[in-house]
Order: C-alpha cells, then structure tokens, then sequence
C-alpha cells in the first residue's frame, strides 16, 4: 500500500468520526434551540405601570390626573336661585271677614266709637272710629252691631268690600255705614233699639251711645265693610 492511499482512507475515517460525534450531540437535548421573542423585547412592549423614581402610577388614556367633578348648586330650603326675587304673598281674607295685616287690630282699646244717625240716606247710622292709640291700627272686616236685645247680628254688604286693608294712623278715622231699615217700610220686624254694642275683628268692643229716643231697626238691617272714606261708607 502507497503513502497517499494510507492518508485517503485516514482523512475518510476521520470525517465518518467527527459525523458520529455531530448526531450524538443533537440527540442527547444540548443542541441550539429557537426560544422566540427575547425577554428583552417582550418587556419593551408592555406599558410601563410606574415611572422611575416617581412612585406614581399611570392613569388609562383620556383621564385627567388630580382634576374633580364640579361642585353640584343647592339652593337653601325657603330660598330662591340667584336672579329670582322671594316676595312676600299679599294680604289674605281671613275667616269672617277679616283680613291678615301687619299693623295692630284697631278694637275698643285703641280706638274710640261714635254712632251717628245721618238724615241722607234715609234710615242709615254712620258708625265712626278713631285710632286714639300711638301707632298705626288696621281697622279690618265689619262692624259685629248687636242692637238692643238682638240675638243676632245684622249682615254685610258684599259689594261693600274695600280694595285695601283700612289703615288708621294716631288721630285718623275710619267708617263704616248702617242701614237701619227700609226706606219704603218693606221691612218687617221692627223695634227700637236704645243700645248699640260694636265688636271688631279682633280685641275689645266698644259701646258707641245712640239718640235718646233711639233708633228703628227691621230685618233688613244691613251693615257696610269698614272704609277709609265718609263717603264710600254712606253710598250703600
């Protein structure tokens, strides 16, 4: 055998060695394997949930950090919104026939009472009061006339009511007018009344003197609202 053929067949057997070895270190498990994505770029691509050295965490998009609803308007029980006015409710009617106001009741302590039988219209009293008081009185409904022995009281003239609340000042006089009985002696009924107690709507009556001879009632003996004027008193 020749040098060159030796040195063939050792290259050869060489070769078939280091292929042996190859395949032997692929099926034992320690071969190079594809483990994917590095950690590195996986980490890359998830959100960051705190900034370094800060401590704060991140809010999802579209929220504004530190910022609070806007604080909701009430409005105080009794109250009105701003730009609307709260005014007072006028003066109400109260029950029988008086009405609410915001000055003392003119009564028989504060006020003195005259009757005064008048010749036009025929058959009618004039009933006077005066506030004798300090202050201002509110001489409100109707005069409450019992005369003489009268188990009841005369009744009002509804068309007499007045537009405003009768308000009298220290020395200042309000009316009210009676009508004793029919001028065409219609009426049936009919006495002479020799005394005269007046009630007002709240407070102390008072006793207003009648002529000596007295006066003629019958059932159609009506009464007048308390007014302001001698005149409105009388037009009934």
């Amino acid at each position: 055998m020749s040098a060159r053929t030796a040195r063939t067949r050792l290259l050869a057997a060489t070769t078939v060695a280091l292929a042996a070895l190859a395949l032997t270190a692929c099926d034992n498990g320690k071969g190079v394997r594809d483990e994917g994505p590095s950690a590195a770029s996986n980490s890359s691509s998830q959100p960051t949930a705190s900034t370094a050295d800060g401590g704060t965490t991140a809010k999802p998009a579209g929220e504004t950090g530190g910022s609070t609803a806007a604080p909701k308007k009430t409005t105080t029980p009794g109250t009105t919104p701003a730009g609307t006015s709260g005014g007072s409710g006028s003066a109400g009617k109260n029950g029988g026939g008086t009405t609410t106001t915001r000055n003392p009741a003119c009564n028989g302590a504060n006020t003195k009472t005259t009757a005064t039988e008048v010749s036009r219209p025929l058959n009618h009293l004039l009933l006077t009061v005066t506030n004798t008081g300090a202050k201002n009185c509110d001489l409100t409904g109707y005069p409450i006339a019992r005369f003489g022995e009268a188990q009841s009281v005369p009744p009002v003239a509804e068309s007499t009511h007045p537009q405003a609340v009768v308000t009298l000042t220290p020395g200042e006089s309000g009316y009210a007018g009676v009508l004793l009985s029919a001028a065409d002696g219609s009426g049936s009924n009919g006495y002479t009344a020799k005394t005269l107690v007046v009630g007002f709507a709240k407070g102390s009556s008072a006793t207003p003197a009648l002529p000596a001879k007295g006066v003629h009632v019958d059932d159609k003996l009506t009464v007048t609202y308390w007014q302001q004027s001698l005149d409105d008193a009388l037009a009934y």
